[in-house]
């Protein structure tokens, strides 16, 4: 099974290239279905056809679905609900109602992960391609298992708040008695919640499984918002497979203002070309409007990837085949390295927090859980070699003692 997630700069398509994606897809013989995780819900109009909560055929080998996170809320309720009860007699609160799961912190990435999660399980179709909208908004929601699996560990054994809770007499005594009928339960729903985070983001990250399409117009500074939005993905472990340029005015039959403007776009996709090399980039030439319905889709899908099959993998990232940090033997220690391209050195910061290696990069973050052997290290350097962040680690005499 795969998975294509369609994101980009809002405003550039999104929408439109994920459903030539899959319309493509289907008609060359993909079971292919198009799940749209965009809040702004524009999938229907697209298509022109009504498209909801459940999945609908549209064609041979092609059905859609819009999350409705409303919907989802009230069909995950009851298991939501069962497993809160536990909890509400033992503190003395009064239960959740179903409007307010909604606005609990994470519900939204929750539900939204755990719908696309069935999308990508639910073994029914060959290809699932996601209409992401905005890649701020999607790269919030493509980070959100790693985050999640953080806070899990910081609860779980051997060093979580569940074994400082579980130690004889604690439990006892802070919570009179009441935490043994409260601890099983919840120690249960936070294990099968990390479990479920460390399964979806294996599946994110998985190169053979997942890969991210970028869309972009060829506007003034769009190589500079595509090299951001690369290394944004980069830092997470995503891999990118392929950029489609949409909407690039051709300079066939133009008058002097058209002309220069198709020689500007000519100039800003050569740049992008080059800059992205060897990731494919498609080229999709402006139209005289949003192709809208099923036939106008598939020759949108057509233009964009010609004979290249939409369903496959497009060609490699900047990083290769190594975008996931990987550890290597070095003569003082351990080296851990992972693309992070276009990137300079005054733009990386590094922090060690516990086991964990916080990367930053301008307004992005990530927390990288570190391997057992670097847990016992200390970060010596980091410097960039290339397109990829190579982070150095000495072993600490005084952790390799303790542990």
């Amino acid at each position: 099974m795969r998975c294509v997630l369609v994101t980009g700069k809002g405003g550039a398509g999104t929408t439109t290239v994920a459903a030539a994606t899959a319309v493509l897809a289907a008609q060359r013989g993909h079971r292919t279905l198009l799940l749209s995780v965009d809040p702004a819900a524009g999938l229907s109009g697209v298509l022109d056809h009504p498209v909801g909560a459940q999945e609908t055929e549209l064609e041979p080998n092609l059905t859609g679905r819009q999350v409705d996170l409303r919907r989802a809320v009230e069909a995950r309720w009851p298991a939501v609900r069962a497993v809160l009860a536990h909890t509400w007699p033992s503190f003395a609160v009064d239960p959740v109602e179903l409007e307010e799961l909604a606005f609990l912190p994470g519900a939204v990435e929750t539900l939204t992960l755990l719908e696309l999660r069935d999308g990508l399980t639910a073994g029914n179709h060959d290809v699932v391609v996601v209409d992401g909208g905005p890649l701020a908004g999607m790269l919030r929601l493509l980070a959100f298992p790693e985050t999640l699996s953080w806070y899990c560990r910081r609860l779980l054994p051997p060093d979580g708040a569940f074994a400082r809770w579980l130690r004889p007499g604690f439990g006892r005594s802070t919570f009179g008695g009441r935490w043994g009928n409260l601890a099983a339960p919840a120690y249960d729903t936070v294990s099968r919640v990390h479990r479920a985070a460390i399964d979806l983001r294996a599946i994110l990250t998985d190169q053979a499984t997942t890969s991210v399409r970028l869309v972009l117009t060829p506007q003034g500074g769009a190589l500079q918002a595509a090299r951001g939005s690369l290394t944004a993905l980069a830092l997470h472990g995503f891999t990118l497979d392929g950029v489609i340029v949409n909407r690039i005015l051709s300079p066939v039959g133009a008058d002097a203002w058209r002309a220069g403007w198709a020689a500007a776009h000519r100039e800003e996709l050569a740049e992008l070309t080059s800059a992205f090399a060897p990731t494919p980039v498609l080229p999709v030439n402006y139209r005289a409007g949003e192709p809208v319905g099923l036939e106008e889709l598939a020759a949108f899908g057509a233009a964009a990837y010609g004979e290249l099959d939409p369903a496959s993998v497009l060609g490699v990232g900047l990083a290769g085949d190594s975008d996931q940090p990987r550890v290597e033997r070095t003569e003082d220690g351990f080296a851990l390295t992972f693309g992070l391209p276009f990137v300079d050195g005054s733009q990386v910061d590094l922090a060690r927090l516990g086991d964990d290696l916080v990367v930053t990069v301008g307004a992005f973050r990530r927390a990288v859980p570190l391997p057992a052997a670097l847990r016992r290290c200390d970060v010596s350097t980091a410097r960039l070699r290339g397109d990829r962040l190579v982070v150095s680690f000495v072993p600490d005499p005084d952790r390799w003692v303790r542990a």
